[in-house]
């Protein structure tokens, strides 16, 4: 398992790709990997969003990030998980997030996946603060709804 904090631009598919080829451990055992890639969208509440801040919580975030990872693994027996999730400034278009498992089938990849995505977003100790077209700003209250 890999839990990361990105300070900088975040090349999901790379990330993936470079984790899973150092995982001997997965070599012959998984028949299904699932990644999700979270991006930044331009808008939110109906305003044009320019970029936003990403502030989180050292220490206690990966923590979070950890506890969430090791459920999905132990409810859903999964092979191994990977989430890097960016902070600081970002812009529409910026990949934000990519949480990729590894799982004997694809039932539990999907389901685990999601529950990750899920609880991230639902309870993860992140902060995001928005500049929007007008140059204001303002702190996002909640996240939208896992649709």
């Amino acid at each position: 398992m890999q839990i990361r904090i990105s300070h900088s631009d975040l090349d999901p598919y790379h990330e993936v790709q470079q984790y899973q080829a150092t995982q001997t451990h997965l070599q012959g055992k998984y028949g299904a990997t699932t990644v999700f890639v979270g991006t930044m969208r331009d808008l939110n509440q109906d305003d044009k969003v320019l970029h936003m801040q990403l502030e989180h919580y050292p220490g206690m975030t990966e923590q979070y990030l950890h506890s969430i990872a090791q459920q999905a693994i132990d409810k859903w027996g999964l092979f191994d998980v990977l989430i890097v999730h960016r902070v600081g400034e970002i812009n529409p278009d910026d990949p934000i997030v990519v949480v990729a498992v590894w799982s004997a089938h694809r039932a539990a990849a999907y389901e685990a996946n999601r529950f990750i995505m899920e609880e991230l977003k639902s309870h993860a100790p992140f902060w995001k603060k928005e500049t929007l077209a007008n140059n204001q700003t303002r702190w996002v209250e909640k996240n939208t709804p896992g649709q």
